[in-house]
């Protein structure tokens, strides 16, 4: 039922209980209806507050399962961008692995050179060694070999101090091997000095003789070039000797040495000029190959940098082409979510078209269900107020009477009050006027007591300032006596007699 028709019924009705209550007050007439609307206005509110609140709980719930989808796409979207920082972290760390394995490599073979090094250091260091030793070795035989002499010598010398009877077989062998021996060694070492010597001499010839033979080749090249150069000056001097026979050499030579020497000079000046122009343009080159050598490095600079942003930007673009696959996932991924919660939308908006439908016929029923309810229960109330307000009116008037016999008793027991009132009044004023008089008198004899002693007070005033000059003129008397008995004594034994002022 519409709320239209509901408002026409309960016009109706009130019109009708109107009609029935013409007889009754104007008072009764005017509350009734109105008790009716509110009773019906309540219920009615009652029954919309039932159904607004089982739609808010519904719209609670759509919202908060929105609230629920929306969070489930903001922790996905969380989970894709995670995702994305892992793979991005794992692409770092992979970089860095192949760049610990870049250095790791060079570290090896940077540790196989150092190795190599240290090897041939070692084995030069073991030579070294080698060579040390053998002349540490050697040194120690001719040492030994000298111990040794000087050993048999002793020996020798004792053995020889020995007389021959004395002697071993073997004793005596020794003493005539050393003796035979000796010599020959002295021989042998006094030879090897020799062969050192003439060894030595003979690599100074050989020096020599080398230095001699090239000298020697240099000297037979020299004579060959003197001899050819003579040959060339001979036949020089047989034909100029020819020309000079023949008598006519110089008028024959003269203008064509002339022509020669005009055409030496303008070659000279011409190569002079060239020369010129060559220095200009070589000090001209030479300025743009300097010019070129610093754009040379600036660009090769300006490579290196480009290389390097190319780097970069492929590192970028790998990057950004990852991240854009990764975008493009997502895009995919919230296309294909935007699709169900579309169709999620529209199912439960068909859902809810179809609740409401549901609903709102149940409530339609239950609004007439409670309408016939509540014109039973208003007529019921109508019937209970009219005696309600019947008894209600005679209540007041008892409670009226009664109240103004109450304020016609109070209203004399005021003005009784009033007249007690207004006597004790009139003695109080009485009082006080006495007690004014007698306080005025009491403050003219204080007034007169204070200017005796305020009198009296000026002449103790006076007193006492003649009595501070006195003392003053006093201390001036005492202290001029007393400057006078400080006065040294006279030279005479008479004393001075002073008469002092009384």
């Amino acid at each position: 039922m519409s709320p239209k028709k509901h408002h026409m019924k309960l016009k109706g009705a009130n019109a009708s209980s109107s009609l029935d209550l013409e007889s009754e007050d104007i008072s009764l007439e005017t509350t009734v209806p109105t008790a009716e609307e509110v009773s019906s206005s309540d219920e009615l509110r009652d029954g919309s507050q039932r159904v607004t609140r089982q739609l808010l709980e519904r719209k609670e719930l759509l919202h908060s399962l929105q609230l629920l989808k929306i969070e489930l796409s903001q922790r996905n979207l969380l989970i894709d961008n995670m995702k994305a920082d892992h793979m991005t972290k794992v692409e770092e760390l992979e970089e860095r692995l192949n760049d610990a394995l870049h250095q790791k490599q060079v570290l090896a073979l940077r540790l196989d050179s150092q190795l190599k090094l240290a090897q041939e250091e070692n084995r030069k260091h073991q030579i070294l060694r080698k060579q040390e030793m053998e002349t540490i070795m050697q040194r120690q035989k001719q040492l030994e070999e000298t111990n040794r002499q000087l050993c048999d010598r002793d020996r020798y010398q004792e053995l020889k101090d020995l007389p021959e009877d004395k002697m071993t077989i073997q004793e005596y062998v020794s003493v005539r091997f050393y003796e035979v021996v000796t010599p020959l060694r002295t021989q042998v070492t006094e030879l090897t000095l020799k062969n050192g010597c003439l060894n030595e001499e003979l690599d100074i010839h050989r020096t020599q003789l080398k230095s001699l033979m090239e000298s020697y080749e240099e000297e037979r090249r020299l004579r060959a070039e003197l001899e050819l150069r003579c040959q060339k000056l001979t036949l020089d001097l047989a034909d100029t000797k020819q020309l000079i026979q023949e008598g006519d050499y110089r008028r024959e030579n003269y203008p064509t040495i002339r022509r020669e020497r005009d055409h030496l000079d303008a070659e000279l000046k011409e190569l002079k000029r060239r020369y010129e122009t060559l220095d200009l343009t070589h000090t001209t080159l030479n300025r743009e190959r300097d010019k070129l050598g610093i754009e040379v490095a600036t660009l090769q600079q300006s490579v290196t940098l480009l290389q390097k942003d190319k780097e970069y930007l492929h590192r970028q673009n790998t990057e950004l082409s990852v991240r854009c696959a990764h975008g493009e996932d997502r895009i995919e991924r919230l296309q294909v979510q935007l699709e169900d919660s579309k169709k999620a939308r529209e199912e439960s908006y068909e859902k809810y078209v179809a609740s409401r439908d549901h609903y709102k016929s149940e409530y339609e029923t239950r609004l007439r269900e409670e309408l016939e309810n509540i014109r039973l229960k208003t007529g019921l109330e109508i019937e209970n107020l009219q005696r309600a307000s019947r008894e209600m009116y005679e209540r007041e008037n008892r409670n009226l009477r009664e109240a103004r016999d109450i304020a016609v008793l109070e209203k004399d027991r005021a003005m009784a009050a009033e007249r007690d009132t207004q006597s004790r009044y009139d003695q109080l004023l009485e009082q006080f006027r006495q007690l004014q008089l007698g306080t005025d008198n009491r403050v003219s004899e204080l007034f007169n007591q204070a200017k005796l002693h305020a009198f009296e007070a000026e002449r103790a005033e006076m007193v006492k300032e003649e009595t501070a000059n006195a003392l003053a003129q006093c201390q001036v008397d005492c202290e001029k006596l007393q400057k006078k008995l400080e006065l040294p004594q006279l030279p005479w034994d008479k004393p001075i007699e002073i008469y002092l002022p009384i």
